[in-house]
């Protein structure tokens, strides 16, 4: 009898022992799954998840961007059920995408979130007017593609043929909108994205649904287009301003447009965008230069928007060959039929600053 009470005794210990550890281990997994950080301190990273992703894997890129308490914990909440159910997880099934994770999420919480395959977008905005490379700078400051991978695409062969652009690159074909991309987006893909945007919204302007994109007419508007965005400064003037270029087209007179100076300085001969145009920058040897040559720049020297694209399509018919800045706050011109009527204009200018003075 006193061996078997001895036995029961030992027996009893041990059990005491056992169900000690386990407890503690429970209370340690249980404290491990809880939020990284409070919602006050928390912090965020895009997470992606490629296709075929280990749950380990996972785990252990969470607990090093801290994230996650214990990697352990991550990878047995999720292997084994009962301690899932412990911790108040669901069951995870990872699917591929980029997520946004924050550290005070509790691992549930992340469970739910890499299993919904949902992709993180990032929303870029491009205004009216921007070249390929000033889009490519915003592409890799938000994260989506590098800067000269993007540039490298606007001049694809491929992609060009595809949409029978008659152009060396995409310049003026890649539409000023609000996206949303994914993180790490080929180039390629940003780049067609914005190119298809531009062929849907010019069927919105009645003139051009019909056109032929490969005509030398499309070709005219769209580079007329470009020069008009980087012109006009209120929406109701870009229809003036673009018959004043179409005026003087017809007359074989240079458009004298100072933003064909401004894109061989900053996009051909890749300098700081200068404070003024000077009499010399008038006189480079450049076939974008229209003070130097009659015709129109060889292709866009920007990716125009609706207005001035409806502007350059549906010009209207005026008398008008010159426009001055006559309002610099509320960017505002004035137009003249003649040259003398254009210099007496500037005259009056002149004489207002000086009693203003």
């Amino acid at each position: 009898m006193k061996k078997k009470s001895t036995a029961l005794v030992v027996f009893g210990a041990f059990l005491l022992a056992l169900f000690s550890v386990l407890a503690a281990s429970c209370i340690v997994f249980i404290f491990n799954t809880r939020p990284a950080s409070s919602v006050a301190n928390e912090t965020t990273e895009r997470i992606a998840v490629p296709h075929g992703m280990t749950v380990h894997a996972l785990a252990f890129e969470l607990e090093a961007k801290k994230m996650i308490r214990s990697k352990e914990a991550f990878y047995l909440a999720a292997r084994y059920k009962l301690l899932g159910k412990i911790a108040g997880c669901p069951q995870l099934t990872l699917a591929s995408g980029v997520y946004q994770v924050k550290s005070s999420m509790r691992i549930g919480e992340i469970f739910e979130l890499v299993s919904t395959g949902k992709q993180e977008y990032l929303r870029v905005s491009f205004p009216e007017g921007l070249t390929i490379s000033k889009i490519a700078v915003r592409l890799e400051s938000a994260g989506v593609c590098a800067a000269d991978d993007f540039k490298a695409a606007a001049k694809s062969n491929a992609l060009i043929e595809k949409y029978a652009i008659a152009s060396e690159t995409l310049e003026g074909y890649l539409f000023p909108d609000t996206y949303f991309f994914t993180p790490a987006m080929s180039a390629e893909s940003v780049a067609e994205i914005m190119v298809q945007n531009f062929f849907a919204h010019i069927q919105r302007i009645p003139s051009l649904a019909g056109l032929d994109i490969s005509s030398d007419e499309f070709k005219t508007m769209l580079v007329l287009a470009s020069i008009v965005e980087r012109e006009y400064r209120v929406a109701e003037e870009a229809p003036l301003i673009a018959s004043v270029f179409k005026n003087r087209m017809r007359q074989n007179m240079g458009l004298y447009s100072c933003a064909t100076i401004e894109y061989i300085i900053t996009e051909i001969q890749g300098k700081p965008h200068p404070e003024v145009i000077t009499y010399d920058d008038l006189k480079i040897d450049n076939p974008y230069n229209t003070y130097k040559w009659a015709a129109l720049p060889p292709t866009p020297i920007s990716n125009p928007g609706m207005t001035a694209l409806a502007a350059a399509a549906d010009t209207p018919t005026t008398n008008y060959y010159y426009f001055r800045l006559t309002d610099s706050t509320a960017g505002k011109h004035s137009f003249s039929e003649n040259f003398n009527e254009h210099i007496r204009e500037g005259e009056v200018i002149a004489t207002k600053k000086v009693v203003g003075s």
